[in-house]
């Protein structure tokens, strides 16, 4: 019942918000005047800035077609699907106080447990007040890595890279609930330090939840669309020492449809490449698990080219059980035909906006995945040394702030392992249509 009226506010705001589009201006009141605002999305606010909200979303239509490794039987099989969709309502309440409310009717982004009736993204609360650090409070991502803090609005390629398979848990909250500080200091620096209680579904065998620390730290020097330098580091850990798990490291390589678990998607003819790990480790086999990453990106005009590099280990616990070790990195080429840059926010990039609204902004793109990982504890997981190399070549369309349309060849090539069919390379598309408010 609660769904079913949430769904419907939810309808008739999206409507509001995208029909507000047309009309703009100042409500004058008792109080402090209220400006409205209907450029990319609808935004009321109070002149002093004490209260406000904005109503926005993201709606994210893909179809991807695949063959060989993706697939079991190796034939040729597609997806079609909403990867995202998102309503977002965030703002200011009482001065130094702000929220931010993403829920996401996809049923295809959230967790394996949370693809029937869509789930909260995001559903925080921040002090403000001690400017220029924010405290949040809530159910958010973890801070970790560069293509994770920026938006999947306007990452480049559809799907981020295959690295952040290896650590899936580190910049996902997994249904819990954490607390982050993070700050600025000049127009250079950025930090932030977060500790999240995770999904009691997989919570430890004494019914503590699993506890996850986040540390970020960025130095950018350069940090102007079209001007950039950026570098930074990032480090997560887990106690696993009491917790039942499922211990396999998988990706998808690049290719979302090939999950079996949620969304409309292949369906029994995805493949998933598991590179570590086994399913049901029981509490007790490892211990900490943690993850380091760094990051480094350079801009210039409308050329950009960026990185980064993961590695995590799972100690072992047991006398019977070997450290797991894996590690993963990336390396990105973009240009934007059109001469447009890349905007860019302390520690983030952020959207392209077309200089020319009739042509829009035209951008091509060229990124490398290498993932690998190690696992001796052949009697448990049957897997061998694993590695795989994925090639991504793209195309963006911007055709204007609220509208992209992209798409992107993916091939991939796995060493020591194959699907049921013997394959071990395939490839595959996948395009989008983009609306953003």
């Amino acid at each position: 019942m609660i769904r079913k009226h949430f769904a419907g506010f939810a309808a008739s705001a999206m409507a509001l918000a995208i029909s507000a589009q047309a009309f703009a201006g100042t409500v004058t009141t008792d109080g402090a005047d209220i400006v409205v605002k209907t450029k990319g999305g609808l935004e009321v606010g109070t002149t002093d800035k004490a209260f406000s909200f904005k109503l926005g979303g993201r709606l994210q239509a893909d179809y991807s077609r695949f063959d060989g490794f993706y697939t079991v039987n190796g034939d040729t099989a597609d997806a079609g699907y909403f990867r995202r969709a998102f309503l977002e309502l965030g703002g200011v309440a009482f001065t130094d106080w702000a929220y931010q409310i993403n829920y996401d009717f996809s049923h295809n982004a959230g967790g394996d447990n949370r693809k029937e009736d869509g789930y909260f993204d995001e559903a925080s609360i921040a002090y403000t007040g001690f400017n220029p650090v924010v405290i949040k409070m809530g159910r958010f991502d973890p801070d970790f890595g560069l293509e994770k803090a920026t938006s999947s609005k306007w990452v480049t390629a559809q799907e981020r890279n295959a690295a952040y398979d290896l650590v899936d848990w580190a910049n996902a909250h997994d249904g819990g609930m954490g607390i982050q500080v993070a700050g600025t200091y000049g127009a250079s620096l950025y930090g932030s330090a977060g500790v999240t209680a995770k999904d009691p579904n997989n919570a430890a065998d004494d019914g503590d939840s699993v506890k996850q620390f986040n540390l970020r730290g960025v130095f950018a020097p350069m940090h102007e669309a079209g001007n950039v330098l950026h570098l930074g580091v990032n480090y997560a850990q887990r106690d696993l020492s009491e917790t039942s798990y499922d211990g396999r490291i998988r990706s998808r390589l690049g290719m979302r449809g090939v999950s079996t678990d949620g969304g409309q998607d292949a369906g029994t003819n995805g493949n998933r490449l598991v590179l570590a790990g086994a399913n049901n480790t029981p509490s007790g086999a490892y211990d900490t698990d943690s993850a380091l990453g760094l990051e480094g990106a350079f801009a210039t005009g409308p050329f950009s080219i960026q990185g980064e590099y993961i590695t995590r280990e799972v100690e072992a616990d047991a006398a019977n059980r070997e450290d797991i070790d894996a590690d993963g990195y990336y390396v990105q080429l973009a240009y934007t035909l059109t001469g447009e840059a890349r905007d860019y926010k302390l520690g983030k990039f952020d959207k392209i906006k077309p200089a020319n609204k009739q042509m829009g902004a035209w951008e091509v793109f060229y990124r490398y995945d290498n993932i690998s990982a190690e696992d001796d504890n052949g009697a448990f997981a049957n897997i061998d040394d694993v590695e795989a190399k994925v090639h991504n070549l793209g195309v963006n369309w911007y055709a204007n702030e609220a509208v992209k349309i992209g798409g992107y060849y993916v091939m991939t090539k796995v060493d020591n392992a194959t699907n049921a069919n013997g394959d071990d390379d395939g490839d595959g598309f996948v395009v989008r249509a983009q609306y953003v408010f």
